[in-house]
């Protein structure tokens, strides 16, 4: 009841009290050392006052390591938008004289369990506001390394020297700038904690995101952004024993800690991991208890996905925890437990902060020794067998997975000689073998995990995320080590040739992840390309579907410096051509009809209200950082008075209803010629506005009996689908599907859209099979349901396509295995 009657103490103040200074955050029995600056001193206003900006945050963890012997500081890379990742080193001046020989020493404990633990170092990662408008994070961070370098006395000296922390100030310097600009120039003098207030509606995107709007709390494991890789290195070279990752939830939330859901937590995290998690929380709650702050634990949230910061850690020997503090969203907001000030989320988090610490002093031993132990076990529970995983006629893909494993610090290893397993052929610098028993085992493990059946049917995030399928490659599991050439240590892609100089034509095939960017940089400079609508044999060379040919004639380079450009296309975009000498075919000639003209294309997509910020962002990732497309992103604020007419195709990520002036200007567009690509709930919107004719089915769900109050979310939340992975027959001959090797593909869903399929086959070039999960949850219901649905369609509309798809092909970065869909719409779409 005492820390009830104080929270309302605080959050009954009245909004004119706003300013605090830093002896509210700070313990009060300590003493600081003056010569280390306030960060008032430097940002000029005081923690809280203001939201922090990325520029402001930074100059001070400069100054305070310049100032103290306690701190270090590295640049560990650059944002897309070309903002430092900082990164401070903070532990006692005696540590700091001896640091590598004390990280080595930490390294060593988990390589050999005979290693005596008790007088290490504990590593602690205190990493801050990954989701950029979550900024009481990055804001308590100011407060939280003021007190590292200034606090005095016996408690913080030995925290110092027994622990080393690796602290991230900023996991999202873009998300977080942007933040800061909306809440800071929306604030008024008087601040005014009306929820109707315009601070309190950040515009699209808003600052949660980076850059490209993905959530930089899902790329711990795939690793595919700049942010990422930094931290991940990070991590790698150091292996902390606990990481905390600061985040905020909804305004009339109070304060969580993890463990989350006990029921919900991943099967190979160990049971002890989330035991010390508990004991960990246990000072949280203290600490909270004395500042009389409404906290809980093992309520929402879980630790399954292994590409969440909290959850991470768990799969490495570490003990991953999420902190989430109820949002002010501002400065100050009315909530149903009264006005919740910024200072009072600010101080919430830097006091989680600190009891993270203490919790670490305390248990140092205990979870060093649980550290050793993981990976003691995970050395002598690896098999003597290899999993191995490739294209043969894609090396890129493979490349990019192997780069992820290299990322996470896998082994891996090249394949000795072209080998067939299962029916698949394992191609030597298009493959890789990855031994099991190595030190790392438990995290390919859960990289390639197939799981279909669960402990709970609810899930924070995906329940599936297994690697080989999102990359779309061949896989095969316990493969003999005899199969593995030497250890790679030095990655490289395959590089892109053209065979020879032709004075008749080049054959590009379309098989190659980074064909798209090739045959974009081809027509951008005028030179004229066909794809083959069929099959062939040129010589001694078979060609698949999708081939694109380069005629040499008519072309407006000769053909001297047609070669030398080609040359230069294949080497920037990693693919082969093939010079030909003559135009005789086995199949379909060179100078058929069935080699279609290929439009160059001028791409758009629809962004802003309306329009998911996640989805739309990854589309514009891959097309600006992947294949180099411009991509021109048309804001639906003034989407009526831009004259559309010179797109050749429309994008419109997953959205609900783009209003009634929005529908006719695209239906003209259509008529006229145009493709327009729909994702996701677009296509509900698509069909009930007479773009394409789509008949949905849903699935029957019985009433609930014997299903109480308490658990009647538990039965709605059974029917979403958070994230599985889908088995579908394809149509190799269809445009959708040029450049798959495969009679199937993986398809990642994260929704209960399912569309009858078409009375004609030939209208269903993608179709899940009878049974198509492959990996993670789906209710029985739904189960019964998606059976030979179609996750795709075209339709004619005037001399227009319209194509929609259920599925994101392009989630988070890391599905590289449909990523061609999408690029076979734009390029290819007027031939469906």
């Amino acid at each position: 009841m005492k820390k009830i009657i104080l929270f309302f103490l605080f959050i009954s103040i009245t909004v004119s009290a706003q300013k605090v200074d830093l002896s509210y955050y700070l313990p009060k029995d300590v003493s600081y050392n003056s010569a280390i600056p306030t960060p008032a001193s430097v940002i000029g206003h005081e923690v809280g006052e203001w939201h922090i900006t990325h520029d402001k945050l930074s100059e001070y963890m400069k100054v305070l390591a310049a100032s103290s012997d306690r701190i270090s500081i590295e640049k560990r890379g650059k944002t897309y938008e070309d903002r430092q990742l900082y990164l401070l080193t903070i532990t006692s001046p005696k540590n700091h004289q001896n640091l590598e020989e004390i990280r080595k020493n930490h390294i060593d404990a988990t390589n050999n369990s005979n290693v005596d633990v008790s007088n290490n170092k504990i590593v602690v990662y205190q990493g801050f506001s990954i989701h950029g408008n979550e900024a009481s994070g990055s804001n308590a961070a100011l407060a939280v390394a003021y007190y590292l370098a200034a606090a005095q006395g016996s408690e913080i000296d030995d925290l110092l020297e027994n622990t080393v922390i690796l602290f991230d100030p900023s996991l999202n310097p873009d998300g977080l700038q942007r933040f800061a600009y909306w809440a800071n120039t929306n604030r008024s003098k008087n601040i005014n904690p009306d929820p109707n207030d315009r601070e309190y509606s950040e515009i699209w995107p808003r600052g949660r995101t980076n850059h490209y709007q993905f959530d930089m709390n899902r790329d711990w494991l795939p690793v595919q952004l700049p942010e990422s890789k930094a931290r991940i290195a990070t991590f790698h070279k150091w292996l902390p024993n606990v990481l905390t990752d600061h985040h905020e939830m909804g305004s009339n939330s109070s304060f969580f800690f993890q463990p989350g859901v006990p029921s919900r937590t991943n099967p190979l995290t160990p049971k002890l991991n989330q035991e010390l998690t508990k004991e960990i929380g246990s000072y949280h709650a203290k600490a909270l208890d004395k500042i009389g702050s409404l906290y809980y634990s093992e309520e929402s949230y879980d630790d399954f996905y292994y590409g969440k910061g909290s959850t991470f850690p768990d799969i490495n020997g570490s003990i991953g925890i999420l902190f989430e503090q109820g949002s002010s969203r501002g400065h100050a907001q009315e909530t149903i437990n009264g006005v919740l000030t910024f200072p009072f989320t600010i101080r919430n988090q830097f006091t989680a902060a600190l009891s993270t610490l203490e919790a670490s002093r305390k248990m140092r031993v205990k979870i060093l020794k649980y550290q050793q132990d993981f990976y003691k076990e995970s050395r002598n529970s690896g098999s003597n067998k290899a999993i191995v995983f490739g294209d043969e006629k894609d090396a890129a893909k493979s490349f990019h997975l192997a780069e992820v494993l290299k990322n996470q610090k896998i082994k891996i290893h090249e394949v000795k000689s072209d080998f067939t397993q299962n029916g698949k052929k394992f191609k030597k610098g298009y493959s890789y073998v990855v031994p099991m028993n190595q030190k790392n085992q438990r995290l390919v493990k859960a990289m390639f995990d197939v799981r279909t059946s669960f402990a709970d049917s609810l899930f924070y995030d995906v329940s599936a995320w297994t690697f080989n399928h999102a990359f779309g490659v061949d896989y095969a599991e316990n493969i003999s080590l005899s199969k593995a050439g030497k250890e790679i240590t030095n990655l490289k892609m395959k590089q892109g040739v053209v065979s020879s100089k032709s004075e008749y034509g080049y054959l590009m095939p379309w098989n190659e992840y980074y064909a798209p960017k090739a045959l974009n940089e081809i027509l951008q400079k005028g030179i004229r390309a066909k794809v083959s609508m069929k099959n062939f044999t040129n010589g001694n060379t078979s060609y698949d579907y999708g081939t694109v040919f380069i005629p040499v004639q008519n072309q407006s380079l000769n053909a001297s410096e047609l070669y030398v450009f080609l040359q230069n296309v294949a080497k920037n975009s990693n693919i082969s051509m093939d010079g030909v000498v003559t135009g005789l075919n086995e199949g379909i000639d060179l100078g058929s009809n069935n080699f279609r003209n290929i439009k160059k294309q001028k791409v758009a997509m629809l962004v802003g209200d309306g329009i998911t910020g996640n989805d739309s962002g990854e589309i514009w990732h891959l097309l600006d950082q992947r294949f180099d497309i411009a991509l021109t992103r048309l804001d639906m604020r003034g989407f009526n008075r831009v004259d559309i007419s010179k797109y050749t195709s429309i994008i419109i990520p997953s959205s609900y209803n783009l209003g009634k002036s929005a529908e006719e200007k695209l239906k003209v567009w259509v008529r006229n010629g145009g493709v327009l690509i729909g994702y996701k709930n677009t296509a509900r919107w698509l069909a009930r506005s007479k773009f394409i004719n789509l008949e949905f089915v849903n699935a029957e769900v019985a009433p609930a009996e014997n299903v109480t109050f308490e658990n009647r979310s538990l039965k709605s939340g059974a029917q979403v689908i958070g994230g599985a992975i889908f088995e579908a027959d394809i149509d190799r001959s269809h445009p959708v599907n040029f450049g798959y090797k495969n009679d199937k593909v993986a398809l990642f869903r994260n929704s209960t859209m399912f569309i009858i399929a078409d009375k004609n086959s030939y209208n269903n070039p993608i179709q899940y099979t009878k049974n198509p999960l492959l990996s993670g949850y789906i209710s029985k219901e739904n189960a019964k349901v998606i059976g030979k649905t179609i996750p795709f369609k075209t339709q004619r509309m005037g001399r227009g396509k319209v194509i929609v798809f259920t599925d994101n092909t392009n989630f988070r970065a890391f599905w590289y295995g449909t990523n061609k869909l999408l690029m076979n719409a734009i390029y290819f779409g007027d031939k469906m």
